[in-house]
């Protein structure tokens, strides 16, 4: 009688991840009363949103998604946010920063980048719908202050963020108590790195905006970072506009994101142009996070992502 070899139930590097993820996703279901999954349009947001359907199927994702909108967002990331959102019928709640300029929430910047703006709007529409738990796409890959925090983060009255007040995440146990008033902030992509969210968008054949991908833009070299010429950034005195085959590594405000020169125009050629870059996202691409060396800690410290 022969018998069967017992089966090998070893997960790969992804299906590792994708669990940890569909787990924190559903531990936020069961623990919190109304959360939101903040959705940009990019890549991070668009994985997050697979792993939400997965995390519920076959029932619909049971929470809304809402998008910070600054004013100041590449036209091909808009449309194809709003194609993503009817395509599932998912709630989008759009929390928007010339809304808030044009009520005296906030002011515009003197050097017109309102990514340090979006904290008030976000903070102003947590509050408006009473949202205790929202999830972010943030990686602890792509910059320090994220490097450090934890999976579920504590945010006070204020949405503010303690780094020295961190709660324990020991065996994966996560703590989302908190008063009214209090939220979490959860990040399913924490031990992601880039590269897992290509191997992933590859895996999964995920649509994305065509900005991630190599094409022709006119731009202008400022500070050794290419940024795109249009509606919301022009060349400054001196500054020559010059047409360059480049992507975007990540999508934001257009006012502070910059593209890198590549002939990666497709899944493939961009994981294998990343696995050689010696340089973060956001370190390469990223003009707010060169305000100081403590810029996103700072932002962190009074409500941002």
């Amino acid at each position: 009688m022969s018998v069967s070899p017992p089966a090998d139930y070893r997960l790969s590097h992804l299906d590792a991840l994708e669990a940890e993820s569909i787990f924190i996703m559903r531990e936020v279901a069961a623990e919190l009363d109304r959360p939101v999954l903040l959705f940009s349009g990019g890549k991070d947001s668009m994985v997050m949103l697979r792993l939400a359907q997965k995390a519920f199927a076959p029932a619909r994702i049971p929470f809304p998604v809402m998008h910070v909108d600054t004013g100041h967002n590449f036209p091909e990331v808009l449309e194809f946010r709003d194609s993503r959102i009817a395509e599932l019928n998912l709630q989008l709640v759009v929390a928007s920063v010339p809304e808030a300029l044009q009520v005296g929430l906030v002011r515009e910047p003197a050097d017109g980048m309102r990514n340090r703006i979006q904290t008030p709007v976000l903070l102003a529409a947590v509050e408006k719908y009473r949202f205790d738990a929202l999830f972010g796409g943030a990686r602890r890959d792509e910059e320090k202050a994220r490097a450090k925090e934890r999976v579920f983060s504590f945010r006070d009255e204020f949405g503010q963020w303690d780094p020295r007040h961190q709660r324990p995440e020991l065996w994966n146990l996560y703590n989302g108590r908190h008063h009214a008033g209090e939220s979490i902030r959860v990040f399913p992509l924490s031990n992601w790195t880039e590269l897992d969210v290509w191997h992933y968008v590859a895996r999964e054949a995920l649509a994305l905006p065509s900005i991630y991908y190599a094409h022709e833009r006119e731009v202008v070299d400022r500070d050794g970072m290419l940024y795109a010429v249009g509606e919301f950034l022009r060349p400054r005195d001196g500054e020559v506009a010059r047409s360059a085959r480049v992507r975007y590594r990540t999508v934001g405000d257009a006012t502070c994101t910059a593209a890198v020169r590549s002939e990666a125009d497709s899944v493939e050629a961009v994981i294998a142009e990343i696995a050689a870059s010696r340089f973060t996202e956001r370190g390469a691409t990223r003009g707010d996070d060169r305000v100081s060396d403590a810029a996103m800690e700072d932002r962190k410290r009074e409500g941002y992502f």
